[in-house]
C-alpha cells in the first residue's frame, strides 16, 4: 500500500509538537498548525504536513525566526506594510491578514503587503479569512526562483500563486486558489514520490526544450508559466506571476525574481539580496462597500447556480465551481481521514524520532 490514512486530530497534534520543538509560542504554533493541516483538508497535499520537514531544515539553517516580533513599519487607513522578523509564513501570513481584515472594517478595504516572511502555505487558506466578515479576500506570495519566462532558460520566477474568496449566500463560497505555472512545484514532488512522469508543457530542459522529467529542475531545468508556451499563451502566466511578484516584494520591499530565497535548506540565499525575505500580499474588501452584502450574496448564488446549470461536453457531468473539488475533499477527509504517501510518512517518523516525540 503507497498510502496510510490519519485522522486530522493526529496530524495535528504532530505538528504543533514539532513546532514546539522548534521554540515557537502556542499562539503561533496553532496558527502554523491551522495552516499546514487546511491544506492537507483540501486535497492539496504538496502544501500541508508533507512540508514539515522542510520548515525544520529551514529552522535548523537559521532561516526561520521561531520567535518573531511581526510588525507594522508603514501603514495608511487602508494599507500596511508588515515585516514578518523572518518567521514563518504559516504565522506570518494569518497575522497580516487579520490587519486587512481589521483595515477593511474601518475603511471598506484593507491592503497588506508583507516582506522578510517564508513560505505561507496554501493561498486559499489566507484568502477564506475573510469570508466569515461578509468580506472578499484575496492572498498571494511569491516564491523560490524556479520558472523560466516566455523565451527564457533562466529561472526568474516562483510558482507565484493566487487566491481569491467569495462569499456566496446558499451556495458555497467561490475559493479560486491556483499556482501562476502550469503545474506547481509540489505536483512535481507528488511524482516524484509516486515515480511517475510529468505531463508535457510543465516543465522544461536547461536548454529549454520539453521534459517529462519530474526531476528536471535537479538538472538545471525549469517550470513554465501557466499556457505552457507561447502558442498556448505562457505570456499571459508569465504576466501573473510577474503581477504577484511585484505586488508582494517590489512594493512591500521583499526580495523579487531571481532573488528570492530558495524553500530548501540546502541552498544559500543569494549573496546579493535586494530586499528582505520573502514577500506576500493580501486584501480584504467589504462587501457592503460597495452594495448590501446580502443583496450581493444572493446574486454571487444566483451566478453559481447559472454556471452549475451548464451545458457540458461529452463525458462531462457539470461544470466545476472554484472551490468545489477543495470543499469535497475537506469533506471526505474530515470523516474518513487524510492519506499520505508512505514517503512522506518515513519524513514524518524521522522528524519524530529526531525531535523524541511520537507518531
Amino acid at each position: 500500500m503507497s498510502e496510510a490514512v490519519f485522522s486530522f486530530d493526529h496530524l495535528d497534534r504532530f505538528s504543533k509538537n514539532i513546532f514546539q520543538k522548534m521554540g515557537c509560542p502556542v499562539e503561533h504554533t496553532n496558527l502554523a498548525a491551522e495552516s499546514l493541516l487546511r491544506a492537507d483538508l483540501r486535497g492539496v497535499d504538496s502544501h500541508g504536513v508533507a512540508r514539515l520537514s522542510g520548515y525544520v531544515r529551514l529552522w535548523k539553517a537559521q532561516r526561520i525566526n521561531s520567535k518573531p516580533t511581526i510588525r507594522i513599519v508603514h501603514e495608511s487607513p487602508s494599507t500596511a506594510v508588515v515585516d514578518g522578523d523572518a518567521g514563518l509564513g504559516l504565522v506570518v501570513a494569518p497575522q497580516a491578514m487579520e490587519i486587512a481584515i481589521a483595515k477593511a472594517k474601518l475603511a471598506g478595504t484593507g491592503w497588506v503587503a508583507v516582506k522578510n516572511s517564508n513560505h505561507f502555505g496554501i493561498a486559499g487558506h489566507h484568502a477564506m479569512m475573510a469570508l466569515p466578515h461578509d468580506m472578499i479576500g484575496m492572498a498571494m506570495t511569491n516564491a523560490s526562483p524556479l520558472v523560466a519566462p516566455t523565451f527564457s532558460v533562466e529561472r526568474l520566477l516562483g510558482t507565484n500563486p493566487i487566491a481569491v474568496a467569495i462569499p456566496a449566500g446558499k451556495q458555497p463560497p467561490f475559493v479560486a486558489d491556483f499556482a501562476t505555472t502550469t503545474a506547481a512545484n509540489g505536483k512535481l514532488e507528488i511524482l516524484q514520490r509516486k515515480e511517475k512522469e510529468a505531463p508535457l508543457g510543465w516543465i522544461q530542459k536547461k536548454d529549454g526544450t520539453p521534459s517529462s522529467n519530474p526531476n528536471e529542475l535537479k538538472d538545471g531545468g525549469a517550470l513554465i508559466p501557466l499556457g505552457s508556451d507561447r502558442e498556448h499563451g505562457s505570456h499571459k502566466g508569465f504576466c501573473l506571476g510577474a503581477w504577484v511578484d511585484i505586488f508582494s516584494a517590489v512594493l512591500s520591499g521583499a526580495n523579487y525574481g531571481p532573488w528570492v530565497p530558495p524553500f530548501v535548506a540546502f541552498l544559500n540565499p543569494p549573496t546579493d539580496p535586494v530586499g528582505q525575505g520573502i514577500g506576500h500580499f493580501f486584501g480584504a474588501m467589504r462587501i457592503d462597500a460597495f452594495r448590501p452584502a446580502d443583496e450581493f450574496k444572493k446574486h454571487m448564488d444566483q451566478w453559481i447556480e447559472r454556471f452549475r446549470s451548464a451545458q457540458t461536453v461529452a463525458g462531462e457531468e457539470k461544470l466545476i465551481i472554484p472551490g468545489d473539488p477543495e470543499r469535497e475533499f475537506e469533506s471526505e477527509r474530515k470523516k474518513k481521514g487524510i492519506p499520505l504517501n508512505k514517503k512522506v510518512v518515513a519524513d514524518l517518523k524521522e522528524l519524530a524520532q529526531e525531535f523524541k516525540i511520537d507518531f
